[in-house]
């Protein structure tokens, strides 16, 4: 687990500066603390970070082959290296080092960037062959990991983060208003969008490809569109297969030469990972946050369940005043602005378990994966809302209309009404419908076809996804955009700038592949959300565990919290006429928001947190940017 950045002048052919490079490799220091890297082949210019996990002797980057014809870097862990490196060298090919990276290098060697497609892990990496003068750089399936670049005049630059590409341009980029409106409109911007101009980001399972003679292209090489099984496998068959499924995974992803540890809530998705960790070996290191003074907290019963596995546990307890002091130092690593209550938590976290490791596993996926949220219970009933007669449909939504603090409900029936289904899951992500975030905007601010518009990723995702039913099809969307960029993206960069690698086994790309084949009558059946992935826990874990009320801390303890203590960020925000949100806001249309809020006339906690962030994103890179609006 690393940092990758570099710079390719494919049109000039000018030389990559190494002082250039340098300013790069510095700017994500924290996501390699253990040692750096440089490549350079004339325009062409490579700079590294390395956290040592995997082969600590010699799995230095970059990596050139022995006849100087390919160099390679890779930031993230190829899980099924060993395999591939005996297939490689059945077939003649001869190893230097005993690192994952070497691996893909012999991989593009034999295959090209058909090796893409035989990985399975976690990555953003960079191929250079010096031969066709083509540089070639890709995101991992899942979207775990993230590469950013921008072309602009010839050239490309890209990195891990953002500041890897502002370190190498004198000249920052404006803020983006396309990706300021779907942040206030998602909580986050999908790929290729980022809050700047001109930066984007490779969505989950592409990559881009650019040469001395050709012009950058983006393609999608991750093309495993799911077929349902045929026949279904039984209820019982399919919890034995998954089981078997995360217990593979899981098994891959102990793979290390450091020691790994587990970030543990008091829930059931960590607590089966605890246990599956614990058919290797005992005694891990796990890692709780919990909100102090709030009923929302899941530190007891995360302790109860450490001690059940028998692990060293370390818990962290984060106060009103913690929170405040930690959101905007959270939001600067972050880079864009993501209005999760999570952030904050997962920085103490991580901040907490770095002390002790390099690797932690995490719980993250199951939600999205197998039908856990409330959205997916409307939408797989949303077919009987759309049965009943137009008039019985309008007269219950003339008395959401009228009743306080049903916006969830109102927003619901709103999209369940609409005929065209990529626009019902656009007003199932969205937090309010999409003309009433343009009109938080001031006029002219926004192009008149940049309002309502679903994301570009997820008008191309859902070409290939024509006959799916509903529930899966919304979910195929949120596995490769609400996930991969929001929260692994917040995952990635609050561990990784402590030092700290983050693995997430319940995406494993097989475990992925299989739950898509399934019937989606397995993830939401009857009221019951991730049924089958219940049936499993219920399975494998004690019933004390399995028989707690979930919490969902981090939801009610910002609405709380909006409530006291951010009440003076949130006021600092919406009634400042200098905030910096206003030069984009109307103030008056924000608040008007915050008014309706603050009389429990509706619950607009969602968005206005948005606000506030993007307030306090602003704040942190004022120099980062040129306004448009000036």
């Amino acid at each position: 687990m690393c940092g990758i950045s570099g710079i390719y002048n494919y049109r000039s052919n000018e030389p990559v500066e190494l002082s250039v490079l340098t300013k790069q490799t510095d700017s994500i220091a924290h996501r390699g603390p253990d040692d750096y890297g440089t490549f350079l082949d004339k325009s062409l210019g490579f700079g590294f970070r390395r956290l040592s996990i995997i082969d600590l002797a010699t799995g230095y980057q970059p990596v050139t082959s022995i006849d100087e014809k390919v160099t390679i870097m890779c930031n993230g862990e190829i899980y099924n290296f060993p395999e591939l490196r005996k297939i490689l060298e059945q077939k003649g090919h001869v190893f230097q080092t005993n690192s994952d990276t070497e691996v893909i290098l012999h991989g593009y060697e034999q295959w090209g960037l058909d090796i893409l497609g035989r990985l399975n892990g976690i990555f953003g990496l960079a191929i250079w062959d010096s031969e066709k003068r083509s540089l070639t750089i890709a995101r991992d399936a899942m979207g775990v990991k993230l590469v950013y670049y921008q072309i602009k005049d010839g050239s490309l630059v890209f990195g891990s983060e953002i500041r890897a590409i502002l370190a190498a341009n004198p000249i920052q980029p404006s803020l983006s208003v396309e990706g300021m409106n779907a942040f206030l409109r998602y909580r986050y911007t999908p790929s290729p969008v980022t809050i700047y101009e001109n930066i984007n980001k490779l969505a989950p399972g592409t990559a881009l490809t650019v040469s001395s003679t050709s012009d950058p292209t983006v393609f999608r090489w991750y093309e495993n569109y799911p077929v349902p099984f045929a026949p279904m496998p039984k209820p019982r068959e399919a919890e034995e297969l998954l089981l078997e499924q995360y217990r593979a995974a899981v098994k891959r992803q102990l793979l290390s030469d450091v020691e790994i540890g587990l970030l543990l809530s008091g829930g059931v998705d960590s607590a089966l990972l605890l246990g599956l960790m614990n058919e290797h070996r005992s005694s891990w290191k796990t890692y709780t946050v919990g909100y102090e003074g709030t009923k929302y907290n899941e530190l007891k019963d995360a302790i109860e369940t450490a001690s059940l596995f028998g692990s060293q546990h370390t818990d962290i307890k984060l106060s009103i005043e913690d929170f405040e002091a930690y959101l905007p130092i959270a939001i600067s690593y972050l880079e864009e602005p993501i209005a999760s209550s999570s952030i904050v938590p997962v920085y103490c976290v991580c901040k907490a378990a770095s002390k002790d490791l390099k690797v932690v596993i995490c719980g993250q996926g199951p939600d999205e994966l197998l039908g856990g949220y409330k959205r997916h219970l409307g939408i797989k009933l949303g077919k009987y809302w759309r049965m009943m007669p137009s008039p019985a449909r309008k007269f219950l939504n003339s008395i959401l209309q009228h009743v306080p603090r049903t916006e969830v409900l109102q927003r619901a029936s709103y999209s369940l009404d609409n005929k065209e289904k990529l626009d019902r899951y656009q007003n199932a992500f969205s937090l309010l419908p999409g003309n009433e975030i343009a009109g938080l905007f001031k006029p002219d601010i926004l192009p008149s076809n940049n309002t309502v518009s679903p994301p570009s990723l997820w008008v191309e995702l859902m070409k290939y996804i024509p006959d799916a039913d509903e529930l899966s099809a919304i979910q195929f969307l949120e596995v490769r955009s609400s996930l991969p960029d929001e929260l692994f993206l917040f995952g990635d960069k609050l561990s990784m700038c402590h030092g700290l690698e983050m693995r997430v086994p319940y995406i494993d790309k097989e475990v992925v592949e299989f739950v898509e084949r399934l019937d989606s009558n397995y993830k939401v059946k009857g009221l019951t959300r991730k049924w089958l992935h219940k049936k499993v826990c219920a399975s494998y874990l004690p019933k004390k565990i399995i028989q707690r009320p979930k919490l969902g801390f981090g939801v009610e303890t910002i609405n709380d919290w909006f409530r006291s203590s951010l009440s003076k960020r949130l006021i600092d925000t919406v009634k400042d006429s200098n905030s910096l949100v206003y030069q984009y806001l109307n103030q008056k249309s924000v608040m008007n928001l915050y008014e309706k809020h603050t009389l429990g006339k509706q619950d607009y906690h969602k968005p206005l947190y948005c606000i506030v962030a993007l307030e306090t994103f602003l704040r942190s890179k004022q120099s980062d940017f040129v306004s448009i609006a000036s």
